[in-house]
């Protein structure tokens, strides 16, 4: 069983993490997750309301 959970990143952050946790779930590098972001917030500002709700609902990273 897969224990994969999605989490904001406490390393690849730059404003709440929320793109680079979506990278490292994803397997993706952050840049391109950042692109896209930016992309969907350019095509009527709906990145702006999703990024908000996954900064608060996405739990932080664990430390290890």
């Amino acid at each position: 069983m897969n224990n994969k959970r999605l989490y904001k990143s406490k390393q690849d952050n730059k404003i709440c993490g929320v793109c680079g946790g979506i990278a490292e779930y994803f397997g993706m590098d952050s840049t391109i997750v950042r692109l896209l972001w930016c992309l969907f917030t350019l095509a009527g500002g709906s990145g702006i309301i999703a990024y908000i709700l996954a900064a608060l609902i996405m739990p932080e990273e664990y430390e290890d």
